[in-house]
């Protein structure tokens, strides 16, 4: 297979796809990755928040992914990248839909990161707030095609980019912050909501 990519995530981005996971507590919810590639290393430098009831519904995400690659082509960016949470906590288990969308996307872009919520880390990090790894697991296809969890966690593969990440996102849920988060869901619902979430972070 070559030289394995590392993967680096922007701190905005990262806090995005788990701000929307915790808006939909009782949803699975997904998002794409939008990056580049530098070398070995995958950057992901935005992602956009995709359903939290529509999941695997192929009309609209079909839809979402062209308005998607549309809008961040002209930003030099390009999808890199899948973000899966379970909608059971007690479920750690990689879904066919997950595999599926995540296929699709490694069609276009080999190098695809599938990153899995991993909600058990996510409730230690909400309880002691130490952690500075990512709370998701990262899945790579390997050489028989299939999407295999990287290391015991995926941490030593994928990085936020940076190291105070998880603190602002503590403060942002506990602030509500994942009120404001809209995805593809909200914007079909109502086409003035903006699925950017251009002013989230402002």
């Amino acid at each position: 297979m070559g030289i394995k990519s590392t993967y680096e995530i922007h701190q905005n981005a990262y806090i995005k796809l788990i701000l929307h996971a915790s808006k939909h507590k009782t949803s699975a919810v997904n998002g794409v990755l939008l990056g580049r590639v530098s070398g070995d290393v995958v950057e992901i430098v935005e992602s956009v928040p995709l359903f939290h009831s529509q999941i695997g519904v192929l009309p609209p995400l079909e839809i979402a992914l062209n308005m998607i690659e549309e809008y961040y082509c002209d930003k030099g960016l390009s999808i890199v990248g899948y973000f899966h949470a379970n909608e059971r906590f007690d479920d750690s288990e990689l879904g066919n839909v997950a595999k599926n969308i995540a296929d699709h996307i490694y069609r276009y872009f080999p190098q695809a990161a599938l990153l899995l919520l991993d909600n058990k880390k996510f409730e230690t990090l909400s309880k002691e707030g130490k952690d500075r790894s990512p709370v998701m697991q990262l899945y790579t296809k390997d050489a028989s095609r299939s999407w295999k969890l990287v290391g015991s966690d995926g941490s030593s593969r994928l990085k936020i980019k940076q190291p105070s990440a998880n603190v602002i996102l503590l403060d942002y849920i506990s602030s509500g912050k994942w009120k404001d988060i809209i995805d593809f869901d909200d914007h079909l619902d109502d086409i003035s909501k903006d699925w950017v979430n251009t002013e989230l972070f402002n």
